[in-house]
């Protein structure tokens, strides 16, 4: 059995606003104080995606020690993040503009990390070199184990308007690969600062709470953002028959 907690959109800044910046931060430290206060053990902590709020080297410096953990911690990009950075400070690599991509073996499953950001825009893609990438890595290695891939953006509208313009395209082409990988038990990915579950390519869509804002649908009214609901996260449990189960907390604030 796996157990992995998901959580996304920390926005860690340096902002104009001190208020906001230091109230990003509070909520993602007393999220990683929650989980690695845990009485027990966890494979793994993943955060798909913007890490920080401007993609600022200062700002991924802050990354690093809010995102310490007693568990091994996972990331990829979102769309607020800037790869040259995101690889020199975090990955401590060599600045570079290819997509971060990234493989890690777990204990009975591999988690495959994307880059689903376009340098410079807000919606999302996975572009040619990152499906070829994920197409060889699943095809590789420990093929008997389940796969779970994750990325920053949505494949998928989620019927919030003011995140499903921004959502990842293309993602017919995403659809013709995992169509090759039936070990991929479920896709993961955050950006819409929601709790969501759906489906696509057949396959179960988790979508991880915002840790820094919850943004509403329109039945709830309001301006679609609020700073009023707790952070929250998501833990994933894959058991030996594959099923992915998943629970949602919110993470109250001292």
């Amino acid at each position: 059995m796996l157990t992995i907690a998901h959580l996304s959109d920390i926005h860690l800044g340096q902002d104009h606003r001190r208020d906001r910046g230091k109230r990003a931060r509070r909520r993602a430290e007393q999220v990683m104080a929650y989980l690695n206060a845990l009485p027990g053990p966890l494979d793994a902590v993943l955060v798909t995606g913007d890490l920080a709020d401007h993609g600022l080297p200062a700002e991924y410096e802050q990354v690093a020690k809010v995102l310490t953990s007693r568990h091994p911690v996972l990331t990829c990009p979102g769309n607020h993040d800037t790869r040259a950075p995101y690889r020199e400070v975090l990955l401590g690599e060599e600045p570079g503009e290819e997509p971060v991509n990234r493989l890690h073996r777990l204990p009975g499953a591999d988690v495959l990390m994307l880059d689903s950001s376009i340098p410079g825009q807000h919606d999302g893609l996975l572009d040619d070199r990152t499906l070829d990438w994920l197409d060889a890595r699943l095809a590789e290695g420990r093929t008997e184990l389940p796969a779970l891939v994750a990325f920053h953006h949505p494949p998928v509208e989620l019927h919030i308007p003011m995140v499903d313009g921004i959502r990842q395209f293309g993602e017919e082409r995403l659809a013709q690969v995992l169509s090759r990988h039936p070990r991929v038990a479920a896709l993961l990915c955050g950006h819409s600062h929601t709790p969501a579950a759906t489906t696509f390519a057949g396959l179960p869509v988790l979508v991880a709470p915002g840790v820094v804002s919850t943004i509403t649908l329109p039945c709830e009214g309001g301006r679609g953002i609020s700073f009023d609901h707790p952070p929250m996260l998501a833990f994933h449990v894959l058991d030996g028959d594959r099923r992915l189960t998943t629970h949602y907390r919110a993470v109250p604030l001292d």
